[in-house]
């Protein structure tokens, strides 16, 4: 064998070392954010979307000493089989909503409640937006703008309660 042939076989064994070396660390680099979103979202597991908590990607980043935009890149397109189903570890991210009491509840859990607000609302008279207000402060003691509701119900894909209503 020539030295050159031996010199590509040598740069290509490096080349290949590295290559998995990179991927083991991709590998490590994803499980390390995912446990750590779950030592978070651990109530999630068991009371599925009404379990969830708000999070930060910045949060995420610190208990799993990576980037902000790391961790963004990790979640994005990973799914994980979870008791509840399979999901996109960027749906664990969300902000949160201050009750009466202090205590943060999640946009996403919010977002759920709406939709089950209207799921059983009379279709002969459809909750209004402001209804929604009134009803999550009354009895979450979430308060929120009208216009948040508005925001949250689009979102869903739900239409405004006019064209909700029951026609005869």
């Amino acid at each position: 064998m020539s030295s050159e042939e031996q010199s590509w076989i040598e740069n290509s064994k490096r080349k290949a070392i590295d290559l998995m070396k990179s991927i083991e660390q991709r590998r490590r680099t994803v499980l390390n954010v995912t446990e750590s979103i779950f030592e978070v979202q651990k109530d999630f597991l068991e009371e599925g979307i009404k379990g969830l908590k708000p999070l930060l990607l910045r949060q995420i980043a610190e208990m799993a000493n990576v980037h902000e935009s790391t961790v963004s890149r990790v979640s994005r397109g990973k799914y994980v089989q979870t008791p509840q189903g399979i999901y996109e570890l960027k749906n664990f991210f969300s902000t949160g909503v201050e009750d009466d009491s202090g205590r943060q509840t999640s946009t996403t859990v919010v977002k759920d409640m709406i939709k089950e607000m209207i799921e059983t609302e009379d279709a002969d008279k459809p909750y209004s937006d402001k209804d929604i207000v009134d009803i999550l402060l009354k009895k979450k003691g979430i308060a929120m703008a009208r216009r948040t509701v508005a925001k949250y119900r689009c979102d869903l894909n739900i239409p405004p309660s006019p064209k909700r209503k029951k026609k005869w």
